[in-house]
């Protein structure tokens, strides 16, 4: 199992959102992140390193340290343009 850590920009972005239904579904799917490689709707990043889960609209973006068996949630945001 991986240990989830959260970057505090992705705690803010977290926080900033004003639906409590989005946040609930966005931190069950981060959840679901401690069973890696075996997580559905993940795909690794094309332009930058790291992975992206998709939650609706909106986009948690993160890297995997394999040795330390670590996952560091770095953004989450909404999907546009300029989400990647």
């Amino acid at each position: 199992m991986y240990k989830i850590e959260w970057q505090p920009k992705a705690y803010r972005q977290l926080n900033k959102i004003a639906e409590k239904k989005t946040k609930i579904s966005i931190l069950d799917a981060v959840d679901t992140l401690v069973n890696w490689p075996n997580c559905k709707q993940v795909k690794s990043l094309k332009n930058r390193n790291g992975y992206r889960i998709r939650v609706g609209r909106w986009r948690v973006l993160f890297d995997v340290a394999k040795k330390l068996k670590i996952l560091k949630i770095e953004e989450v945001k909404k999907r546009d343009e300029r989400t990647y």
